[in-house]
């Protein structure tokens, strides 16, 4: 019987040391797990640390290569088409938007026809049929489309002496977000635009702004428009 019951208490002792050491098992699993979270948690830190850092390089190694021009827009020259003689407008062929070719008669003065030299897209046909107009006096407007820029105005101090013909440009249209299109510095004004001064807070003393003109292709790009709002980059190699 006592035999027996020695037995009994070691199998209790060893049940309670099993039970001991699975209980020190599961302290150190929760110290690994910590251990764990505490790696990726420092693993995290630094790849946040480096994306940032690297952003931030980026953007200033970026910033250093290129002269950004924020107030930009598409333009091209516009074309007048008037009477050589005065006379009443009788009769207007053509309305805003319409693609003409070259030779094409857009109106008729008095007995004069009025027509295009070359081919273009109209951008203003809105006389008042009856009215007189006189000699040099557009009737009917028209670009080329194949004389679109992006022409930027970029004050004197920021840049301008970076920037030359030749150059490779960026450049986005508000209207189209973030999609980039590329150009080609075309023309950098060898004068300031009288229209556009700028005068500083501090001494008033006047802050002259160019124009620069990116040239590209409008048959690659055939939804930029006249007049549409634009940012351009530069990039100086």
């Amino acid at each position: 019987m006592e035999k027996n019951n020695n037995t009994v208490k070691e199998v209790e002792n060893l049940k309670k040391e099993v039970a001991e050491e699975r209980m020190e098992i599961a302290k150190d699993e929760k110290e690994i797990k910590k251990l764990r979270f505490s790696v990726r948690g420092l693993s995290a830190l630094f790849f946040i640390i480096f994306a940032v850092g690297g952003a931030t390089l980026l953007y200033l190694k970026v910033s250093s290569e290129t002269v950004y021009i924020d107030k930009s827009s598409i333009n091209a020259p516009t074309i007048s088409l008037a009477p050589d003689v005065s006379g009443v407008l009788q009769d207007v062929y053509v309305k805003e938007g319409d693609y003409v070719q070259a030779n094409t008669v857009v109106a008729r003065v008095g007995d004069e026809l009025i027509q295009t030299k070359i081919a273009g897209i109209i951008t203003e046909a809105d006389a008042t049929l009856g009215q007189i107009y006189n000699s040099g006096q557009a009737v009917v407007t028209m670009i080329d489309p194949t004389a679109l820029r992006v022409v930027g105005q970029l004050d004197e101090d920021k840049g301008l002496d970076k920037v030359s013909v030749g150059q490779y440009a960026v450049f986005t249209v508000d209207a189209f977000g973030s999609k980039q299109y590329k150009g080609v510095v075309d023309e950098v004004s060898p004068e300031a635009q009288s229209d556009d001064v700028v005068f500083t807070i501090s001494d008033k003393r006047e802050e002259q702004v160019f124009d620069v003109k990116v040239r590209f292709d409008p048959t690659q790009y055939p939804e930029l428009k006249n007049g549409m709002s634009a940012r351009i980059w530069v990039y100086l190699k």
